[in-house]
């Protein structure tokens, strides 16, 4: 037995006074009601309502369960109704971590147009390519780029990093423009190197022209593990890097950098909005990764070949955000 249909069934009932205006009110067949309050009577051990084949009335058991019941749906209908309304407004404190690069270039500008739609939403915002416990430091989302792998976190891919290699123009005149990836390796050329941030192993260069893939630990002279800092180390002269294409293209216009290897392609990156799995995400949550996702699809440089992804939705896996 339904038991939340037997008691509205009831006090419909008892308000309308028949059971057949009981059935035009919820939209039901008559048998359907008569049998659910007969139902509710057998599980209560009780009778509610006296029939008669003129009349219906209500035993004094059924006047004290009538008025508990409704309360009991009132409150339901008010609790529904702040969920909905919830829904409508969320609010509260969301807790966001997202890359410096990331973060400064696309969501600190868009950030104004989020709390306009969601104006009681705080967000405290981590900005930093250092990789976060997310259920272990309470972060409510991360935005990560790289492959995914716990299987404790769901994660949805909103775009990629595509990459190009680039140098200034003074380590052109100065070195020479690289004609193949392993010239990175030999003197006279530097790279700048990047090191991740979970293991502390410098990342190689990964290269691919045609079936043709190369892999090379160019000739390093200092590391980051920060994609600005990274950039910033490239535009002093010191080596040639594989910069992300939203961060070098401006300085490549310029005239800052000059792109190297046009030839050969960097490999990229997936991005994903990650967040917990073992909870039902919040109101305040889904409209967030629902604005992110809204928000990348519009960023070119952000999305594979440019072109933007299609309807996002979860990957089968899901990942640690790294």
């Amino acid at each position: 037995m339904d038991k939340f249909a037997a008691m509205q069934a009831f006090v419909r009932v008892v308000e309308g006074g028949t059971f057949t205006r009981a059935a035009d009110s919820l939209g039901l067949p008559k048998t359907t009601v008569t049998r659910l309050v007969q139902q509710l009577e057998d599980q209560l051990r009780t009778r509610l309502l006296h029939r008669t084949t003129r009349r219906v009335t209500v035993t004094p058991e059924g006047v004290a369960y009538y008025e508990r019941a409704l309360r009991m749906l009132a409150d339901l209908e008010e609790l529904e109704s702040s969920m909905a309304h919830a829904r409508m407004n969320p609010r509260g404190r969301l807790r966001v971590d997202v890359p410096g690069a990331i973060g400064r270039r696309f969501l600190l500008p868009a950030l104004p147009d989020f709390h306009a739609r969601h104006p009681n939403i705080q967000i405290d915002l981590g900005v930093t390519d250092r990789v976060v416990d997310v259920i272990g430091d309470n972060i409510d989302c991360v935005i990560r780029g790289g492959r995914v792998v716990d299987e404790s976190l769901v994660a949805r891919r909103i775009g990629e990093f595509v990459y190009m290699s680039c140098a200034t123009p003074a380590y052109v005149a100065r070195c020479g423009a690289p004609e193949h990836p392993l010239d990175l390796a030999r003197d006279p050329h530097t790279v700048v190197s990047y090191f991740s941030p979970v293991t502390g192993r410098l990342i190689p260069f990964v290269l691919t022209r045609g079936a043709e893939r190369v892999e090379v630990q160019g000739r390093c002279i200092v590391s980051m593990n920060d994609s600005c800092a990274y950039l910033d180390a490239g535009l002093a002269g010191l080596g040639a890097m594989i910069a992300p294409a939203f961060l070098a293209r401006p300085h490549l216009d310029r005239g800052e950098l000059v792109p190297l290897l046009e030839d050969w392609t960097p490999d990229p990156k997936p991005i994903h909005v990650v967040y917990p799995r073992s909870k039902t995400p919040s109101a305040k949550l889904r409209v967030f990764v629902d604005w992110v996702i809204d928000r990348f699809a519009r960023e070119p440089l952000l999305q594979p070949r440019g072109q933007p992804l299609a309807a996002p939705s979860p990957p089968r896996r899901r990942a640690k955000a790294g």
